[in-house]
């Protein structure tokens, strides 16, 4: 197989969370680019979405589902519905995610249990899921999005970095269990990029000069900058990388 080919991903299909838009509407599409039939979901799905529009005019499938990953139950209701309505799911995207901001001397139980829920808890409910049958079949990609803030533990967010130190953690988990069954477990963590959630912070006079100041490519990345990253963890390409945390933030944690 030519280095080129190890990156094709025809008659895969891949489940992307939190495909609706900015990051993870990025990665789907970048999978469909790259040959993969589409699975997507997010807590908001109209029938007619721009991702499903976008992956159907590839020439790929897109199947969607609206799921509030705060609720446990309607995880697991996803889980039967995607195994009863689609194909196996060959790469997992583990997008989806929520932040909430307060100081952590006032934050609030229901701050705290909402984020862990949905960025740690459903995460793991999935991929326990999906993984399974991965590793029945011998074989699979799982792909989490992880952050910054595994590695830094950021202002006012602390059930965020919580979340997000334990992704990078389970991660590693994961892939120690799997990789022997031809199962890749790893991650990207996304830098400050240009999307819906950090329209406040690049419209402010101060935060956005110096968040540009501290990253080396100098400028905010895009949700297409992601595209890559996301075939290279899905395809064959990466099969003997596992466990990994993968930068993609402009060289920001090297500053």
């Amino acid at each position: 197989m030519s280095v080129l080919d190890q990156f094709k991903l025809d008659g895969k299909t891949a489940l992307v969370t939190g495909c609706r838009r900015g990051i993870g509407q990025a990665m789907a599409l970048g999978l469909a680019e790259a040959g993969a039939d589409i699975v997507g979901v997010s807590a908001q799905l109209e029938d007619d979405c721009e991702v499903g529009r976008q992956v159907k005019a590839l020439g790929r499938s897109f199947t969607g589902y609206a799921c509030d990953f705060s609720d446990r139950q309607a995880v697991y209701g996803l889980i039967d519905r995607v195994g009863a309505e689609c194909a196996p799911i060959d790469i997992l995207v583990n997008n989806a995610g929520t932040i909430l901001r307060k100081p952590a001397a006032d934050h609030p139980d229901e701050y705290w249990d909402k984020v862990i829920e949905v960025n740690l808890n459903a995460q793991f409910i999935l991929s326990r899921a999906f993984g399974k049958a991965m590793v029945e079949r011998g074989g699979g990609k799982i792909i989490f999005t992880a952050s910054l803030l595994t590695f830094q533990g950021g202002i006012t967010v602390p059930g965020y970095a919580a979340s997000k130190g334990a992704i990078g953690q389970l991660t590693m988990a994961l892939a120690n269990e799997w990789a022997s069954h031809g199962v890749n477990v790893n991650a990207i963590a996304p830098g400050y990029i240009a999307t819906d959630n950090t329209a406040a912070l690049r419209a402010d006079p101060q935060r956005n000069p110096a968040i540009l100041s501290r990253i080396p490519a100098g400028r905010w990345g895009e949700p297409d900058d992601f595209k890559g990253a996301t075939v290279f963890l899905a395809s064959a390409a990466s099969n003997y990388v596992h466990g990994a945390v993968m930068l993609v933030d402009g060289g920001w944690m090297g500053r």
